[in-house]
């Protein structure tokens, strides 16, 4: 087939003119509202057909800009500007008296019409002007400006503009306006273009030229023009389409510029409406190159010419804008232009990390284009286009949906930028490769990492905040946001497999965009009801409940539903927001806390197991250094004071919203709260509060610096104290023990950092009333939680009770409260000594016992000659039971310390209690057999190499029981002490005594004291030894048939067995069921006089 010649493709263009072509259709179409849609021109096919013929493959024409700019000082719009003429016309011209009409003014070349310009010489200051520069700009003055800006001409031909004299006929009809004349400007460039017969950039030398203090005149200043730069991590692949972009955007440019230079003579018709109606041509004939109305082979077209333009921030300004208000009602062609982007941008953002910066443009440029608007109604085009898209929610492929939402869906790619090395490699890589790095360059590679990822949050932010407050796309964007959460959920449990959920980054990035959507939420807007609601987003149908089961949650809606007596509210914005943030942060931060927390652990055992172990173990040895490349990482993600400060706002927010739905009146601000539990309370989900409870713990370990500054702590902390008082309230105790281990790190002894908050938290004014008598009975109430590890449960918990009770004794107000509640509370204070009591002993004979197998396996150990008849591997053997003992021993101890400190304190002050009946003699037999332990003939058993290493201190602990003993000085312990038979001896108090004198650990008064009480109680035991010689063999019916003693206050049981009061009171305290068949029994059920 033989080319076409220039001359043929120009009649052929003149001939669609003629009969109304396609571009020229679109020059017709120029307002806003286009009377025809773009999609349905004829432009699309028939400037396809005729330029077929011209168009090859994408050739290598050169991508620089064909003209120069407006210099303005700020950035602003200015009296500047670059104005393209010939090196010919650089020597000033007299617009008032060189214009021929015939010539000089159709002719770029002659110089710049209808402007007097000043002569370049020596002496700048000499002007000449036109005094109508500012009248009504003539037909050739309009004409010629269009030459300049679109780099024609009809009369002259010169290298630097593109000759066409075919344009004269076409100028010479300009009566009905000049759409017509410059449509085929911009098409015989375009072609010229394409076919390679024009290059605007080649041969022009524009001049930068600036406006002098005239308005009417203009200086030439230098030969050199910026060019429109591409930045090199974004720069196109070169061809035809590329350089017409280029021109149609600096002539765009220049459009500006001949605004500016004559503002007043472009503000008015008809040369406003020429300008206007040449900078919607280059608007439309742009979106024609976009949507490959210009190419043949389609190589271009795969990625979006528009892309290289916005990523290098290179287009005219107000371009975008104008763009998407050309095309916004042709849905076709907006999609056809801007669904490329939004792809391209996509694919770019999901091979990029924060290794590099290069991140932060396809998220700027996602956020400029969210942010175009195209009328008053905060219409945003892209924005709908964006959830239009098929990738937008991506349907589920297979289990692991949630990484398909993550890698799949449109949106997913950007807020999946994280620091974590599960998520991304490269950042690993990057920062943490190297061995030697010291706690400033880590500090410094953290803030870094943080500011990049605060960076993506408030980028990703804008995006959805855009998407959220158009109308059209609200719900969709909400859409988008629930299937995050629910494809997800997975991510709750305890072990999850992390190949089917989206990572930690995304995670987060999430919960940041989520609560700086919920700062501004009013509670009064949120509706208490909607996890009940038939249109929640979120079921909550398997999740446990504060205060009763999921059956009776679901029974009570149901009973809702059908009664009709509450009217369900439509889910507003403020609610499905709110409650969508609070799933957010149990599916994202809480997770990735006990990840972090788990990654910590297994760095110090596998530190401790390559420790143990003999011999080098290069594979743990590896595996350590990728444990802790991985927790470098996980610091800069997870420890950022920033997002958990924000954490710490809104669960201050959620906190308000817990207090008002347990005490809608008081909103907690009283108690003891209302005894019936309001189901809307009670059927929430307890993760609710639980989750709050984790973070508090988290930060107070790991950055308690965050709690310190907030002031919104006080509503945090009004919720802990509340929820501690009102136990009925909570079903869960394991709930409640967690409340109570915030409490215990939050005291200076466990986190010094946190002293400001303890202080605020013990002295608020419910706590000075209520938080003693509440710690007291749930230190009762937890020996039974009704699970399989309730025994060793109850240890852990009642020592951060231990810890809480002492840090209260030293505060006056809580001290007097102690000892007003040991008077009123009565036999519930007495139950919480015989508690006391119970763990006492335990853990003491736990503790001992662990003292003796150390002491027995360091001995042989030290004996080399019965240690080398072991083999090698019962050598062993003793080596692991010794480590076990070493830790339970430090364990054991650490518990049984503080309860006997504790024991201390309390009858110091408060006596009566320790004295009842059903109490003082288990009490006297436990401190006998443990003085026994410490100073009888078995106490060198105890002895440990390095004791302080499992904080054992015999010295204190001997002290503290004498000062026990010389608190409950009276005659009714001198009696319980004389009782026990089994510990209880003259020579156990005088080696009592001999070690105290010996080691100096009392004063000689104490000393005294203690030897008094031994008199005291040796008498006893000469009495009762006569009173028992003198009564003789005591009658079966008499003795108590548990204890085998002589009954003082028998009392008959439903069962029909007769004890002794004391006795089955006793057994009581522990458990409150019959001791011969387990049936349940109390106090009031006994009969006396039996």
């Amino acid at each position: 087939m033989s080319e076409l010649t220039p001359e043929e493709i120009r009649r052929r263009r003149l001939a669609r003119l003629a009969s109304g072509g396609a571009v020229g259709k679109l020059a017709n179409n120029s307002s806003p509202s286009p009377a025809v849609p773009l999609s349905q021109t004829q432009g699309h096919g028939e400037v396809q057909d005729g330029v077929a013929a011209q168009m090859g493959a994408c050739g290598t024409s050169s991508t620089q800009a064909s003209s120069s700019r407006l210099n303005t000082e700020g950035g602003s719009v200015g009296a500047c500007a670059d104005i393209p003429v010939s090196s010919e016309s650089q020597k000033s011209v007299d617009m008032e008296t060189d214009c021929d009409k015939g010539q000089s003014q159709m002719d770029v070349d002659s110089g710049i019409e209808t402007m007097e310009v000043e002569e370049y010489d020596a002496r700048p200051d000499k002007r000449k002007r036109d005094p109508s520069f500012s009248s009504e700009a003539s037909d050739e003055q309009i004409k010629t400006a269009l030459c300049r800006i679109f780099l024609v001409s009809w009369q002259k031909e010169r290298e630097d503009i593109m000759y066409v004299p075919e344009l004269a006929e076409a100028a010479e009809q300009t009566e009905g306006g000049y759409h017509d004349l410059i449509n085929q400007m911009v098409m015989e460039v375009t072609l010229g273009i394409l076919d390679g017969r024009f290059n605007p950039s080649a041969a022009l030398k524009p001049v930068v030229v600036t406006c002098s203090s005239s308005p009417h005149s203009v200086s030439a200043i230098s030969e050199a023009a910026p060019k429109r730069e591409f930045s090199e991590k974004f720069r196109p692949q070169p061809c035809e389409e590329l350089d017409v972009l280029n021109y149609l955007f600096d002539c765009y440019e220049r459009i500006s510029i001949e605004e500016r230079t004559a503002p007043k003579r472009s503000s008015i018709p008809p040369m406003s409406d020429a300008l206007a109606e040449a900078r919607s041509q280059c608007v439309l004939s742009t979106a024609l190159v976009l949507r490959g109305a210009f190419s043949q082979d389609k190589t271009c077209s795969d990625v979006s010419l528009l892309l290289p333009f916005l990523l290098s921030h290179n287009l005219p300004r107000v371009f975008l804008p104008e763009l998407v208000q050309k095309l916004k009602n042709d849905k076709t062609a907006f999609a056809e232009v801007f669904g490329p982007v939004l792809q391209g941008l996509n694919h770019m953002i999901a091979s990029l990390s924060l290794d590099s910066d290069t991140f932060r443009e396809p998220l700027s440029v996602l956020v400029e284009l969210c942010e175009i608007k195209s009328d008053a109604r905060n219409c945003r085009p892209i924005c709908s286009l964006m959830v239009q898209q098929k990738n937008w929610i991506p349907e589920a492929m297979s289990n692991a949906s949630g990484m398909e939402m993550e890698k799949l869906s449109l949106l997913g790619p950007f807020l999946g930028l994280s620091v974590f090395a599960e998520d991304n490699v490269k950042v690993v890589e990057k920062y943490f490769s190297g061995h030697q790095l010291t706690a400033d360059n880590l500090r410094i590679v953290n803030q870094s990492l943080q500011h990049s990822l605060e960076f993506v949050r408030q980028e990703c932010y804008k995006v959805i905040h855009s998407l959220l407050v158009h109308t059209d796309t609200r719900d969709t964007t909400l859409d988008f946001l629930t299937q995050l959460l629910v494809r997800n959920m997975k991510r709750a449990q305890i072990q999850v497999d992390e190949r089917v959920v989206s990572g930690d980054g995304l995670m987060l990035n999430l919960m940041s965009i989520m609560e700086l959507l919920s700062i501004r939420i009013l509670l009064d807007k949120v509706d208490p009801y909607y996890p009940f609601h038939p249109k929640a987003r979120i079921s909550i149908r398997s999740e446990a409940r504060f205060s009763c089961t999921s059956q009776e949650a679901e029974m009570w809606v149901e009973g809702i539903r059908k009664r009709g007596d509450h009217k369900w509210q439509e889910p507003n914005f403020s609610t499905d927001c709110f409650y969508l943030t609070l799933h957010c942060h149990h599916l994202s931060i809480i997770p990735i806390m006990r990840k972090y927390q788990r990654r910590l652990r297994a760095i110090r055992d596998l530190n401790r197991m390559i420790d143990e172990m003999e011999g080098n173990h290069p594979q743990w040895k590896s595996q350590v250094q990728r444990l802790q490349k991985s927790k470098l990482c996980a610091d800069a993600g997870v420890l950022d004071q920033t997002m958990l400060v924000r954490v710490l706002r809104f669960y201050t927010q959620a906190s308000q919203f817990l207090l008002r739905a347990a005490d809608p009146k008081m909103q907690g601000a009283e108690l003891p709260l209302p005894p019936d539990v309001p189901m809307e309370f009670a059927a929430l989900p307890e993760f609710y509060l639980e989750d709050i409870a984790d973070y508090l713990l988290f930060v107070l370990q790991f950055s308690p610096e965050v709690l310190v500054a907030d002031p919104g702590m006080g509503d945090v902390l009004q919720l802990l104290i509340v929820m501690i008082c009102s136990q009925n309230y909570i079903r869960n105790p394991y709930l409640v023990a967690k409340l109570v281990e915030v409490i215990f790190v939050m005291q200076p002894v466990v986190q010094p950092k946190a002293g400001k908050i303890n202080q605020a938290f013990l002295m608020h004014e419910l706590a000075l009333t209520f938080l003693t008598p509440s710690l007291m009975q749930f230190y009762v109430d937890v020996e039974s939680t009704g699970a399989s590890s309730e025994f060793y449960d109850k240890f852990t918990i009642r020592y951060h009770l231990a810890i809480i009770f002492k840090s209260m004794w030293a505060i006056r107000a809580h001290k007097t409260k102690f000892i007003q509640e040991a008077r009123l509370m009565g036999k519930q204070f007495v139950r919480f000594i015989n508690m006391l009591m119970n763990d006492t002993t335990f853990l003491l004979d736990e503790s001992l016992d662990s003292l003796k197998r150390i002491h027995e396996t360091q001995e042989l150990m030290d004996n080399q000659a019965q240690w080398n008849t072991l083999t090698r591997d019962q050598q062993q053997q003793k080596i692991r039971q010794l480590s076990m003992d070493e830790r339970q021993c430090r364990s054991y101890l650490t518990l049984a310390t503080e309860t006997v400190e504790m024991f201390h304190y309390l009858t110091e002050e408060i006596k009566d209690p320790f004295l009842e009946e059903s109490l003082v003699e288990r009490l006297a037999a436990m401190l006998d057999f443990n003085l026994q332990q410490l100073c009888g003939r078995k106490c060198k058993d105890l002895k440990v190499k390095n004791p302080i290493k499992y904080g054992w201190e015999p010295k204190k602990l001997l002290s503290t029981l004498v000062d026990i003993y010389l608190h409950l000085d009276s005659e009714t312990f001198a009696c319980a002490i004389a009782q026990d038979e089994r510990s209880f001896s003259k020579e156990l108090f005088d080696d009592a005594i001999a070690c105290m004198t010996k080691a100096n650990i009392k004063s000689d008064t104490k000393i005294k004291e203690f030897q008094a009480l031994q008199i005291k109680v040796q008498k006893i035991v000469v009495q009762r030894a006569g009173m028992e010689e003198d009564l003789g063999d005591i009658p079966d019916d008499f003795k108590d048939p548990l204890m085998d003693t002589l009954m003082k206050d028998p009392v008959k049981l439903p069962c029909g067995t007769v004890m002794d009061r004391a006795i089955i009171m006793r057994h009581l305290l522990n458990s409150q069921t019959d001791p011969f068949n387990r049936q349940p029994l109390t106090e009031d059920q006994l009969v006396s006089g039996q």
